[in-house]
């Protein structure tokens, strides 16, 4: 079958009016399968195919969306005379599926979309794993910046407001706390309210056994988690340090300043890991305030880095 070619319908449609019915498609003429057809609208074929599918929403050549009953008319008219029941099942098998080729739906299965959402189970799952370490180390990092600031901000506020700020640590209650406030009692005008800073729940105040036997800056052996009170009259043990205007720590808890020294180590670690173990001291003399963390040393053992 080559170019356009017009062939005789039934007599039920026949008309000397009509125009020949163009076949189209080389890959359908090549099957000699008739697929789209041209019928003007005022043609006796347009109304005939019209009256034997019904007006609904069957539609003919030359309409978008060609219904599978009006090639199947189409197809009886064909092949009525001439086909053989054989080769007229073919062609119907043919002509539907290409018109359902048009017409197929697009998406997922049920399965696709059941093996989609394993796969996002399974990643979100180790991803999880994989991230529940980073959030312990994230909270002792996070309580060490808070026990940090904490004596940071008191011995900011005696040397700016000329008086005494006191810091204790309280590791009897749970969460673990710092308080900062003013050392005068009934404070004063322009000093700084009462302040109370807890630790995350998994954290504590806490010096673990496995510590270097020389503590960072050389406060005491490790064995006291809040270990303050080394002064010339004291060797630790204190929870208490008290900041003065000239940003040096004492142990004067009269507000005065007039006491001695006080130096010490807090430890900050989460339990059971020896290694989130964290430490803060503090150089009486000048207030200076210095930051530690634990690290093994090669040997077996462990050894106290400042940060």
């Amino acid at each position: 079958m080559k170019g356009s070619y017009a062939f005789a319908p039934s007599t039920v449609w026949q008309d000397r009016n009509s125009p020949p019915i163009t076949l189209r498609k080389a890959s359908v003429q090549k099957a000699g399968v008739p697929r789209y057809f041209d019928a003007p609208r005022d043609s006796s074929y347009y109304q005939v195919i019209q009256a034997r599918v019904g007006t609904g929403s069957a539609k003919v050549a030359g309409d978008t969306g060609l219904m599978i009953s009006v090639i199947r008319i189409c197809c009886d008219d064909l092949v009525s005379q001439s086909g053989t029941p054989r080769v007229r099942q073919m062609f119907m098998r043919s002509l539907e599926i290409n018109a359902g080729r048009g017409h197929r739906a697009s998406g997922f299965s049920l399965i696709e979309m059941l093996i989609v959402v394993a796969l996002v189970i399974v990643l979100a799952s180790i991803s999880f794993i994989s991230f529940v370490p980073v959030m312990k180390r994230q909270r002792v990092t996070n309580a060490y910046n808070t026990t940090l600031s904490a004596m940071r901000q008191a011995r900011d506020n005696a040397v700016s407001q000329r008086t005494s700020y006191s810091v204790t640590f309280s590791t009897t209650v749970q969460p673990n706390t710092i308080t900062v406030s003013p050392t005068l009692t009934g404070g004063f005008q322009g000093s700084q309210n009462t302040v109370v800073y807890q630790l995350p729940t998994d954290v504590t105040f806490l010096a673990q056994s496995g510590l270097p036997a020389t503590a960072p800056d050389g406060y005491g052996t490790g064995l006291a988690a809040v270990d303050f009170g080394y002064t010339a009259h004291a060797t630790g043990g204190a929870t208490t340090i008290y900041f003065c205007p000239d940003g040096s720590g004492q142990d004067d808890s009269t507000g005065n300043c007039a006491g001695n020294w006080d130096g010490g180590v807090v430890y900050i670690a989460r339990s059971g890991d020896l290694l989130s173990t964290r430490a803060i001291t503090l150089w009486g003399g000048t207030g200076r305030i210095r930051g530690w963390r634990i690290y093994s040393n090669g040997a077996g053992g462990y050894q106290w880095l400042r940060q």
